[in-house]
């Protein structure tokens, strides 16, 4: 691999930040500049970043593109980054979210467009620092970072209640940070104590894994909960998930799809990568708890989604559900349940960052987002619809849109762990379809109430930026082979890690199958095949050939 392309994910990672610095420069009247400027940059990085796409060695479940270098060496800190398909997967995604992000904010954002634009630029840095860390101490730091600028996002450019849902975001997601960084260090204590260094390598902090299940019970609970606690605020799952309708609907739309479309992933992230290898015994003995939480939030999210008045806070309730889902899927320790659940968390966020900017779309002209206040809008925005139908089919998970691969993968590996996961699961999928058609029905059929015979369809930036999502959608729902190649080992990796045995049992299992199959063939063999011995066929002499018909003179 040549010397550029190797540390190109540094790269990408590096570009907002640095353009972020360079629009510190310019004045802050100049409004064009910072948009065109932010485009520009995001652009760029998600160009930068798709080579990557091409050049990943599919066939390896090995971190890639590894750059290592000693940072702090009296802890054991390094700045260590590279991806694997998992980290791969998130980060394109990431770079794809973020140019939309700034292009969607050109009409939205109607004050203090400097720090705006130099937000959302530090966000991205930060987003794209946590899926290339290879060292924990890294990861924890862009981790807490990335508060800062969401935080900054919805108390500055929010709605009427901006403040409190920007504390409570910080509050939450803090206090499940901070547990977090108590099971950091302790397995960073127990690491010396075991080998006599000190290092916060991830894949140091996996390999203690044996270390981990010979301590006490407790020990292992306690970690495992700690781990727990500090992603599921993220994700986020019930019960802890009363910060996101409130940080969703404050948000400015730009926001909503950020926080939509990538932060919440990072929660999903810290289980596969960080929960499932370092304390899978433990994990497996409060998976019970953890399922009830996960089918809780599954259902309750998408009841409390369809009682909603407010079209956004419908979405981000919608969100509790669909990441429930991707729990599930998690949970399921199996390739074909984390194989869904990482699909889905691909596909949640580029339906549900679509949802939110229809969302923005209509409050830009209307300045309101109750169901009510809207009625036979497909009349007056036939583009508008067509998309929002789109969006919510693949939000449903229709068949030939992306939503269907990852749901279909999710309760095939349910099922095959526990089938009454897969029956629980199915009925917050059913509730879904519900909510949203019943949405997509209330707003868009009926008569076309005065106030929005006024808005004006889609203009050709609202269609540039829609464009992408709608052909994303398009494309990994009938072609989704190139993603699942993509996760393929590091999904395989991570079940070994998590049950060794996996992969032997299911080849056993196998074989057992093929064995029966075959007992049941020999047993019929005599009955279909052998003729009755009066009527054999005679021998052929040598040198002869058998009569005509096969019979004798």
């Amino acid at each position: 691999m040549i010397p550029w392309f190797q540390n190109l994910p540094l790269w990408v990672t590096a570009l907002p930040m640095l353009g972020a610095l360079l629009l510190l420069f310019v004045p802050k009247e100049q409004r064009r500049t910072f948009e065109l400027g932010a485009l520009l940059i995001t652009v760029v990085d998600f160009a930068l970043s798709v080579p990557l796409w091409f050049q990943y060695d599919r066939a390896s479940a090995a971190v890639q593109w590894v750059t290592k270098l000693s940072w702090i060496p009296s802890i054991g800190v390094n700045f260590h980054i590279g991806m694997d398909g998992i980290s791969l997967v998130l980060f394109l995604l990431t770079t794809f979210i973020g140019f939309i992000a700034v292009w969607c904010s050109f009409t939205a954002i109607e004050e203090r467009h400097k720090e705006y634009y130099i937000w959302i630029l530090v966000m991205q840095f930060t987003m794209l620092g946590v899926f290339i860390c290879q060292d924990m101490f890294l990861f924890y730091l862009f981790w807490e970072l990335m508060l800062v600028p969401m935080y900054f996002l919805i108390a500055i450019w929010g709605g009427p209640q901006k403040l409190y849902a920007a504390i409570k975001l910080f509050l939450y997601t803090l206090a499940g940070s901070v547990l977090m960084l108590v099971a950091i260090l302790a397995i960073y204590f127990l690491q010396h104590k075991t080998t006599g260094s000190y290092n916060f390598g991830i894949a140091e902090f996996q390999a203690m894994a044996p270390v981990i299940a010979k301590q006490t019970s407790t020990f292992q609970i306690l970690l495992c909960l700690a781990f727990f606690l500090g992603f599921a605020i993220k994700v986020p799952m019930f019960p802890f998930h009363t910060w996101l309708p409130d940080a969703h609907v404050q948000a400015p739309t730009a926001g909503s799809v950020i926080l939509a479309g990538i932060l919440l992933k990072m929660g999903t992230y810290g289980f596969v990568r960080f929960l499932l290898p370092i304390v899978p015994d433990a994990t497996k003995v409060l998976m019970p708890w953890f399922l009830a939480l996960t089918l809780i939030g599954v259902i309750y999210g998408a009841l409390v989604a369809m009682i909603q008045k407010d079209i956004k806070k419908l979405v981000a309730y919608s969100s509790v559900s669909h990441l429930g889902l991707c729990m599930l899927g998690i949970f399921a320790l199996n390739p074909n349940g984390i194989m869904g659940g990482i699909f889905q968390m691909l596909n949640h966020g580029i339906s549900t960052s679509a949802l939110f900017l229809l969302v923005g779309i209509v409050y830009e002209r209307r300045h309101t987002r109750m169901i009510a206040d809207y009625s036979g809008v497909s009349k007056q925005m036939p583009v508008y619809a067509t998309i929002f139908m789109i969006m919510t089919m693949s939000s449903i998970g229709l068949p030939g849109l992306n939503g269907f691969i990852g749901e279909f993968a999710i309760l095939q590996g349910a099922f095959q762990a526990r089938p009454w996961w897969a029956v629980a699961a199915t009925s917050g999928i059913i509730l879904g379809a519900a909510y949203m058609l019943w949405l997509f029905q209330r707003v868009m059929f009926g008569p076309l109430d005065p106030a929005s015979a006024k808005m004006k369809d889609l203009n050709a930036r609202e269609i540039a930026y829609f464009a992408p999502l709608v052909v994303a959608a398009f494309w990994i729902g009938l072609y989704p082979k190139p993603v699942m190649d993509i996760l393929k080992e590091p999904v395989a990796k991570l079940v070994r890690q998590v049950d060794p045995t996996f992969f032997d049992r299911e080849q056993l299992e196998r074989t057992q199958a093929l064995a029966r199959q075959q007992g049941m063939r020999a047993m019929e063999a005599p009955a279909v095949h052998a003729a009755p011995a009066d009527h054999a066929a005679p021998a052929a002499v040598p040198g002869h050939a058998p009569a005509p018909g096969g019979g004798g003179h």
